[in-house]
């Protein structure tokens, strides 16, 4: 039997497929299972630095497989043993590393909660979303109604749990669900770009930012800016490298100038 989740790595980057295209890449518990293992496996890599999850075609992910949970739970249970770890999702998707979500269609009540668990996305023209946790009566345990308003505002995800109506590629821009929308066969090139300017950066101060977002983002506006004071101070103290902010300063300024558009000039008669 093909594996239903792929782990790919090259260049620094882990790109984690669900791979269940015939029901929509739906959450079985032995996807649960083998999406757990490959993110760790992936963050545990010191050649990784950072990770993007996929689905393959036609779908990000439809959510929970409601056949399985229909007869006797099946990956419901797995999701309520995921939340009971003391980060929700954590337990489902274990990294601290850098997570882009590319969405290549459909992203759906679990796999929306999936899509909002990563740290920020980019979406083929052809994605959707929506939330149907109220549709099928379950309740959301990885995040939805935290994660939903802090991107698009409270009003407008009431109005995606209350309908359950899909919201397209277009509308996420707009509400700010995605970053960035591409042509659909752009969607993984585009994203493996970004992926590898991740890469191109000082890895131990990436890290450092990362985990100052993360504990930041579970507490207090005021709490947050004395976590990063607090971190940043011990980065200056103990760690910085002034030959090293040098050498990279002029990596920036030489990038910089190769991203700029040539100057029109215009012939002096």
């Amino acid at each position: 039997m093909a594996d239903l989740v792929l782990l790919d790595i090259a260049d620094g980057v882990a790109v984690v497929t669900l791979n269940r295209p015939e029901v929509r890449n739906a959450l079985s518990r032995q996807v649960l299972a083998e999406l757990h293992q490959a993110v760790g496996e992936a963050d545990r890599r010191h050649d990784v630095a950072v990770v993007v999850l996929t689905g393959a075609d036609p779908a990000f992910c439809a959510g929970l497989d409601l056949k399985e949970v229909g007869a006797d739970g099946g990956p419901l249970r797995t999701v309520v043993d995921a939340a009971a770890d003391a980060r929700g999702a954590g337990g489902l998707l274990p990294t601290g590393k850098p997570l882009i979500g590319a969405v290549n269609g459909v992203a759906v009540t679990g796999g929306l909660e999936l899509a909002l668990r990563c740290d920020f996305l980019v979406a083929s023209e052809r994605a959707r979303f929506a939330d149907t946790h109220a549709r099928v009566g379950v309740q959301p345990l990885w995040g939805l109604t935290a994660l939903l308003p802090q991107a698009v505002g409270l009003r407008r995800a009431r109005e995606m749990s209350a309908t359950g109506n899909f919201v397209d590629a277009a509308a996420a821009l707009a509400w700010g669900l995605v970053n960035h929308v591409v042509p659909h066969q752009e969607l993984l090139p585009f994203t493996l770009r970004l992926a590898a300017d991740v890469v191109s950066n000082d890895q131990r101060a990436l890290a450092t930012l990362w985990s100052t977002y993360d504990q930041g983002s579970r507490t207090t506006v005021g709490d947050a800016l004395a976590i990063e004071t607090e971190r940043g101070l011990v980065w200056q103290h103990q760690v910085l490298d002034f030959a090293e902010v040098e050498r990279r300063r002029r990596q920036v300024v030489d990038r910089g100038r190769a991203s700029q558009p040539p100057v029109p000039t215009t012939d002096t008669p």
